[in-house]
C-alpha cells in the first residue's frame, strides 16, 4: 500500500518536509517512490505537484493525517470536488 506522507529534511531545529509517495513498510527517511511537494512549517510555505498527487490518490494512495490537513489548507479537495 502506498501513502502520501512527510519526509523530514533540513537542519537541526530547522525542519523542512518533503511530501512523498512512499510504501507503508518503509521508514520515515526511507526510499520514496516520488516526491510530490514540500512543506516549510517555519515560513508556512507549501508547494504541491497537483497532477502527481491526483495520480497517486486515483491509484489508491492514502494521505496521512498531517498531509491531509496540509492538502485541505491548500484547498486541494475544494478544487477537486468542484471539477
Amino acid at each position: 500500500m502506498v501513502k502520501l506522507r512527510l519526509k523530514r529534511c533540513g537542519r537541526k531545529q530547522r525542519p523542512v518536509y518533503r511530501i512523498v509517495a512512499i510504501d507503508v513498510r518503509s521508514r520515515r527517511e526511507g526510499r520514496d517512490l516520488q516526491k510530490v511537494g514540500f512543506y516549510d512549517p517555519i515560513k508556512n510555505q507549501t508547494y504541491l505537484n497537483v497532477p502527481l498527487i491526483l495520480y497517486f490518490l486515483e491509484k489508491g494512495a492514502q494521505p496521512t493525517g498531517t498531509v491531509y490537513d496540509i492538502l485541505r489548507k491548500a484547498e486541494f479537495f475544494k478544487e477537486r470536488t468542484s471539477s
